[in-house]
């Protein structure tokens, strides 16, 4: 059998593509497989953004397998390391992620999508949470979307499984840019070497600090990172390219992070 996870590193850009035709949807032996090439990611080094595509050109991910659901696979199954798809609930991702969403984007794949720290949709993507009618949970989303965009229309979204297509999803907020499906990739990789080319202590404290801090009031917030009581922050702190940054300002060029 193919491996349903196709990887592909441009220097310090990791390429994840889902090809599971013919609707890339993700069972639980592909939910662990993406879960440790995500753990890899996070742990390499010399890798600093990643991108999450969909093979093919219909669907980005129809989420869950439900041939796999109907065959006794259980909602709560063993998806691995990083929880459904590898990244909603990977411990310590503290790098950038990009989806470049060509498709359909349903039930689990439009949350794995949202796990994603910036969004780039094909003209054509469209979006659903169809969960409802097979008498399920959008568990992810429910939890995730109201957060995102107007709550009435995440609850619209959530009771009916109405589809949105991806003007309406950027109208909402909930896709960074729209783009030609053939100069998608094209776009993805153009803003993953902008990505790669910045500061990664600086990407690993937003992220922490956005994952630790979304329940708190501002004020507790802002004292964990003047108390430099998150590690990340700490690092960033103490850290060369922190001098690095203010002596490039300083000599008028351009700063070389090292990640140290």
């Amino acid at each position: 059998m193919t491996r349903p996870v196709i990887i592909e590193r441009r220097g310090a850009v990791l390429e994840v593509t889902l090809d599971r035709p013919k609707a890339n949807a993700i069972d639980a032996a592909t939910s662990r497989i993406m879960g440790e090439v995500f753990a890899g990611f996070r742990d390499d080094r010399d890798l600093r953004v990643a991108i999450l595509t969909g093979g093919g050109e219909r669907f980005f991910s129809a989420g869950w397998d439900l041939k796999a659901a109907a065959a006794g696979e259980a909602p709560d199954a063993d998806y691995g390391v990083g929880g459904f798809g590898g990244l909603q609930e990977l411990p310590g991702l503290n790098k950038p992620v990009i989806a470049a969403v060509n498709g359909m984007a349903l039930g689990g794949g439009f949350e794995l999508m949202m796990s994603c720290d910036i969004i780039l949709a094909a003209e054509a993507a469209t979006f659903a949470l169809p969960e409802i009618r097979s008498g399920t949970i959008a568990d992810a989303a429910t939890v995730k979307l109201p957060r995102r965009i107007p709550w009435h229309v995440a609850m619209e979204l959530l009771f009916t499984g109405r589809w949105m297509n991806a003007a309406e999803a950027k109208h909402w907020g909930l896709v960074n840019e729209i783009v030609p499906a053939g100069d998608l990739m094209s776009r993805a990789r153009e803003v993953a070497a902008l990505l790669a080319s910045g500061p990664p202590l600086v990407y690993a404290a937003i992220k922490e600090v956005d994952r630790e801090t979304a329940h708190l009031p501002i004020q507790k917030a802002m004292d964990l990172i003047t108390g430099r009581k998150l590690k990340t922050i700490e690092t960033l702190y103490s850290s060369e390219d922190q001098l690095e940054g203010a002596r490039a300002f300083a000599e008028k060029r351009d700063p070389v992070w090292k990640g140290r």
